[in-house]
């Protein structure tokens, strides 16, 4: 796919668009991360439907944010919605992993270019930072210099399969060469971790959470609930709570995957989101 770039109120955002007339799915990321998560899934979805994939600045992305952009979970959600208007996106099909901050983007009043929701395994309720790997990410974001440190240390390869870290994102490691590439700028760049340090810390109360995964009920369009059975990060309780707030919500378990399903099962994943954009009844 091409690397493309796009001016947003926030800074430069990368992305990449393999072009075509099908039907637009825009996949998005977690912490940490960058739109190469989505890879194998991309190669499985073409030439059918036409995918967009955006670097969101959650600390994989190369070009640092503005210093005085709002980098909050509900900032960055703003940043999707700006993203899908700059690049004149209607009817998309708004696909998430790991990040659960379309509830905000929903509840802010900004989905009119979502035309189908995909929810996999990711962020929800009161589960922000998620699970054991998130609470230690966020211990490290308060810490002066953590999160310089905590991503030093993932340089050792055998850190990254602990449960603190890595472990339970996957059942399957993900190749070292993504993973330094996803670890680079965290590495390399003080502005980058500052940009990851506002998301971080972002979170709102409790309150405020739960009020975004309840204005998913005002969501009238067709919605996939797709989860890991075996997830260790993202309840999968979660995942039947979801599917039951969305009018026209559907629940498919993904067995022999932990969170990131579009690195431990993009074939099944992209197979439920073909026949999701394409009109399909998804099917466990």
């Amino acid at each position: 796919m091409p690397h493309l770039e796009v001016e947003l109120s926030a800074g430069t955002v990368e992305y990449e668009d393999t072009g075509g007339e099908g039907p637009v799915a825009v996949l998005l990321h977690g912490v940490a991360m960058n739109g190469s998560l989505w890879r194998d899934v991309v190669a499985e979805l073409g030439p059918d439907i036409r995918c967009v994939v955006p670097t969101l600045p959650l600390g994989g992305h190369r070009r640092a944010m503005r210093p005085d952009a709002d980098l909050s979970v509900l900032g960055v959600a703003r940043l999707v919605a700006e993203f899908l208007e700059r690049l004149d996106l209607t009817d998309v099909t708004l696909a998430m992993n790991d990040w659960g901050g379309a509830q905000a983007l929903i509840a802010d009043g900004r989905a009119r270019r979502i035309g189908r929701l995909v929810i996999t395994s990711c962020e929800a309720f009161e589960n922000f930072p998620p699970g054991l790997p998130g609470r230690n990410l966020a211990m490290a974001a308060k810490l002066p210099g953590g999160l310089n440190v905590a991503f030093k240390l993932l340089k050792m390869e055998p850190l990254r399969r602990l449960p603190i870290t890595w472990g339970w994102m996957t059942k399957r490691p993900v190749d070292r060469k993504v993973m330094d590439a996803w670890f680079q700028p965290l590495w390399t760049s003080p502005e980058i971790r500052r940009d990851l340090r506002k998301y971080v810390l972002g979170v709102p109360p409790v309150e405020e959470l739960l009020r975004w995964a309840d204005a998913l009920r005002t969501f009238d369009r067709p919605a996939l609930v797709a989860w890991a059975s075996e997830d260790r990060v993202m309840p999968p309780e979660h995942g039947l709570r979801l599917a039951g707030l969305l009018p026209h919500g559907s629940l498919v378990e993904i067995p022999d995957s932990y969170t990131l399903i579009p690195a431990d099962q993009p074939g099944p994943l992209a197979d439920l989101i073909r026949a999701f954009v394409l009109g399909g009844a998804p099917t466990a």
